[in-house]
């Protein structure tokens, strides 16, 4: 074999070896996307998985919140003992007329009588957090009763 085909045959068994390098480089490029897929396609399952279950544990947690009485009775009676001048106690509960009325008054009056409307609210707390859960819940959110 002279040189020349030598040369040739080299040449050939080259691009040979590069075209089945590259198909070996282009069928591993091809595992890796697929394998990228899948861990994309999982990794997209879960964190819908995840964000449901936050979304439905936050929602579940706000309702407790907002429905439950005895949490409203709490709130309300050691705000109203704490900063009952404020009327702060009266807007937890849903009477906006009432508190605004005690607020209105701390701050009126530059703090004369904001010591009668703390006394007030000091009363009130403590009756909210006295009372039973059902006497609460059937005196002052379904009776509406805004006043002691």
């Amino acid at each position: 074999m002279s040189t020349d085909e030598k040369n040739k045959q080299d040449k050939k068994d080259l691009k040979k070896d590069l075209k089945e390098g590259a198909k070996k480089l282009k069928d591993k490029a091809k595992d890796i996307a697929r394998d990228l897929d899948e861990n994309t396609k999982e990794f997209q399952e879960e964190a819908k998985s995840t964000a449901e279950e936050f979304s439905k544990g936050a929602k579940d947690a706000y309702e407790q919140l907002s429905s439950e009485s005895d949490n409203k009775r709490i709130i309300a009676g050691i705000l109203g003992i704490i900063l009952g001048s404020l009327g702060i106690h009266k807007f937890i509960l849903g009477y906006q007329k009432e508190g605004i009325i005690m607020l209105v008054v701390s701050l009126i009056s530059f703090g004369y009588l904001a010591g009668l409307v703390a006394l007030i609210g000091l009363i009130e707390g403590i009756i909210y957090l006295t009372k039973s859960d059902e006497d609460f819940y059937q005196t002052y959110q379904v009776g509406k009763r805004p006043w002691f």
